[in-house]
C-alpha cells in the first residue's frame, strides 16, 4: 500500500517554536515528540 502524500506544512512561528523545545535541554520526553512532528511538517527551505 502507498502512503499519501500530506499538503500539511507548520508556520514559521510554530516551526520556530518547535525548534526552541528541541533545544532545551529541560523540554520533556513528551514535548520533544510534539516538536519533532511539527518539524516534520515544515516546508523544505533548500539550499542554492
Amino acid at each position: 500500500m502507498a502512503t499519501k502524500k500530506s499538503n500539511e506544512q507548520t508556520s514559521p512561528s510554530v516551526a520556530s517554536k518547535a525548534s526552541a523545545i528541541l533545544s532545551n535541554p529541560k523540554s520533556t520526553p513528551a514535548q520533544k515528540s510534539v516538536a519533532a512532528s511539527a518539524l516534520t511538517q515544515a516546508p523544505n527551505k533548500g539550499k542554492k
